[in-house]
């Protein structure tokens, strides 16, 4: 049983270019070691001109061109149903940041990695805040690229029950190969159980969920050790040197500092860290949002 309702299209195409490319390399490779000892100089000491053959210039002419019509009729056949959602389709909203995959359910069930029933269709809307990222499931022979500004989407059936991987397959970022995530189909029932669970956030800090969902531990780390931006352990209250406006100025940090480096990254960078890689969450997180975030990394000595 193949993995999702495309895998035999993709594949079947896949051989078949790779069977006519591989026929065509021993092909010319064989004819070439031939044509060297057959009109090799030891045999055919004076050249000899070769008049031109209409006949064999109208074969290797028509042949390539009848081959690239049936891979691309193949390719096409094979893309043209993931162009083409079913209406009962289960949509999810898939969102791409640096660096984490995010994915809401229409009940607004909120995960980093995808649960789904087998054997029905699902429709992943992508989209993304910040730049190019591109949802990849190799199992399932599917990729489509998530266009910061713009929609996309990407369809499939899943048939087979258990755990597939989720990458990026477009180079984003310093972390973009920890972009990582999965997919794991189950039965309805178990789908149905785990759909109705909710993660157990009581013991958790609410600005620590907030970080999590907005994946900004993929950039911050909360231990103090270095990544893309400076670490959130001991922040508050540091020295810290920033660039504003082309000039290295030394600040202390405060809450004033965090609002504005959360809803405006850029005015402020940190010296030694490079700018341009974060994005603005003026409009993403609300004020209540950002208390608690600057309430969790306060406890973070």
């Amino acid at each position: 049983m193949n993995a999702s309702n495309f895998v035999e299209s993709v594949d079947f195409t896949l051989y078949l270019i790779l069977g006519i490319a591989v026929f065509f390399l021993v092909g010319i490779t064989a004819t070439m070691i031939y044509f060297l000892f057959r009109y090799r100089k030891k045999r055919n000491p004076v050249a000899t001109n070769i008049e031109g053959h209409v006949g064999l210039e109208i074969l290797w002419t028509v042949i390539p061109t009848i081959l690239v019509l049936i891979m691309f009729y193949f390719g096409w056949s094979g893309y043209k149903p993931m162009l083409s959602p079913p209406d009962d389709a289960m949509e999810i909203e898939a969102i791409g940041q640096m660096w984490k995959w995010t994915f809401i359910y229409p009940d607004g069930k909120t995960v980093d990695s995808l649960v789904l029933p087998v054997d029905k269709p699902v429709k992943l809307n992508l989209k993304s805040p910040d730049v190019l990222h591109s949802l990849y499931i190799p199992a399932f022979r599917i990729k489509q690229d998530v266009v910061p500004g713009g929609s996309n989407m990407m369809w499939f059936i899943p048939q087979k029950p258990g755990k597939y991987d989720i990458l990026c397959a477009e180079y984003c970022g310093q972390l973009h190969s920890y972009m990582l995530s999965s997919l794991t189909v189950v039965d309805e029932a178990t789908y149905q159980t785990w759909l109705k669970s909710a993660p157990d956030l009581s013991n958790e800090h609410p600005g620590l969920t907030l970080l999590k969902k907005n994946a900004c531990i993929s950039c911050h780390t909360l231990d103090g050790n270095r990544l893309v931006g400076p670490s959130f352990k001991g922040l508050m209250g540091r020295t810290e040197t920033v660039i504003v406006d082309g000039q290295e100025k030394e600040i202390t940090v405060d809450r004033a500092y965090l609002i504005e480096s959360i809803k405006e990254p850029n005015a402020a960078i940190t010296a030694t860290y490079q700018p341009g890689l974060m994005t603005p969450y003026k409009d993403i997180l609300s004020d209540a949002d950002i208390d608690q975030i600057i309430a969790y990394i306060e406890t973070l000595k």
